[in-house]
């Protein structure tokens, strides 16, 4: 398969990046995570601007209609940057939901989306799920021309700056998805933030009464939107775990090259030489295993998907975990500290291996798939 980028891919990596390197600091990623928002206004604002909140979205809906390869072209430059805001839930997750079922008045939402004006959240986990995608324990229920919600969602990425969540519930039919409007009664929302800065948040559904179209798609249809959606995300946090390591491993050179030991730079010394081409070789597996997942978004057969997305996770997540901790030593001390962001780009690595399944889970259900194969 030819991986090289096409022109437009290559432009929009070009303007992104220097869109990014101009405006997104270190210094501004802090204020935003201190907010507790995990989105700047303006930051999101110009990404629209950029088409990037679009890019995904099919033209007749309102987007720019790239492939699953622009979008892991920009989950890559956002993690080269650490960049805090939730593009992936809201213009890849969430509306890929949209996209793939929504009716008519739910689609309309994909053009506010694109513009900007509208964030929509995946309110999937629970608290007891361990990332397993059919254990859902939220249950709607129909009365009259209603349904009535009742559960709870954990880890939800934007839960409380989102205009809208996609919530995964059990009906009388089976898994379903709903659309629900974050403010809405009977809905609570606690703000939460993660070790890396991220805006999570625990949803708690207290008989929130949703109309009739809020059902997105068929009763009881929930459970291929669901790992459709799953899928998306681990390909997209695969690449973003390659771009924040080309970032750590560039940071590493630079340190090591300027770093001066006994009159001498230490990377000089032929055992960090070594250290450093074992980062790159994971840092190159791991992008590897990125392309890998991200064709394999378009393939029909789902345990050849199931089985290409859990390899990349497990392998891109003991990669990134790797590359993280080399970087660390190889700084000292200060590989740790807040003020250098080698320590911001190992805790995002750490938290992307914790997102959608760690190594271990997507291990087993390698087993799983490749026993049932």
């Amino acid at each position: 398969m030819d991986f090289t980028f096409t022109e437009e891919q290559i432009q929009i990596r070009n303007s992104l990046r220097r869109f990014l390197a101009e405006t997104y600091t270190l210094d501004r990623r802090r204020a935003i995570a201190r907010s507790g928002t995990g989105c700047d206004p303006e930051v999101w604002r110009q990404l629209a601007e950029l088409g990037i909140l679009g890019l995904w979205i099919p033209e007749e809906l309102g987007g720019i209609g790239g492939s699953a390869f622009d979008a892991m072209v920009v989950m890559e430059e956002l993690g080269r940057a650490l960049v805090i805001e939730p593009y992936l839930s809201s213009a890849v997750v969430g509306a890929g939901i949209l996209v793939r079922a929504g009716n008519t008045a739910q689609q309309r939402l994909l053009r506010d989306i694109t513009s900007g004006a509208v964030r929509i959240a995946f309110a999937h986990g629970e608290p007891h799920s361990r990332w397993e995608l059919d254990a859902v324990a939220t249950r709607a229920v129909r009365q009259g021309a209603s349904w009535v919600l009742r559960g709870r969602k954990v880890m939800v990425t934007d839960g409380v700056g989102a205009d809208f969540l996609v919530v995964s519930a059990r009906t009388a039919a089976g898994h379903s998805l709903f659309l629900v409007p974050g403010a809405s009664a009977g809905t609570t929302r606690t703000a939460l933030m993660t070790h890396d800065g991220s805006s999570v948040a625990e949803i708690d559904f207290d008989g929130a009464r949703l109309p009739a179209d809020a059902l997105i798609g068929a009763e009881g249809g929930g459970s291929p939107l669901i790992e459709a959606a799953s899928d998306a995300a681990v390909a997209g946090l695969c690449a973003e775990a390659v771009g924040a390591m080309d970032a750590l491993l560039a940071l590493t050179l630079t340190y090591v090259k300027s770093r001066r030991q006994f009159g001498v730079p230490i990377g000089s010394f032929q055992a960090l030489q070594h250290r450093m081409a074992d980062m790159l070789l994971h840092a190159e597996l791991a992008r590897s295993m990125s392309y890998l997942a991200t064709a394999k978004l378009a393939v029909s057969d789902e345990m050849e998907r199931r089985r290409a997305m859990s390899a990349a996770k497990f392998l891109v997540g003991r990669s990134a975990r790797f590359v993280g901790q080399e970087a660390v030593q190889l700084h000292g001390g200060m590989g740790v500290s807040d003020e250098l962001a080698t320590s911001h780009y190992f805790k995002r690595l750490r938290l992307i291996d914790a997102s959608f399944g760690d190594r271990d889970h997507h291990l087993e259900r390698f087993g799983t798939v490749m026993t049932a194969a």
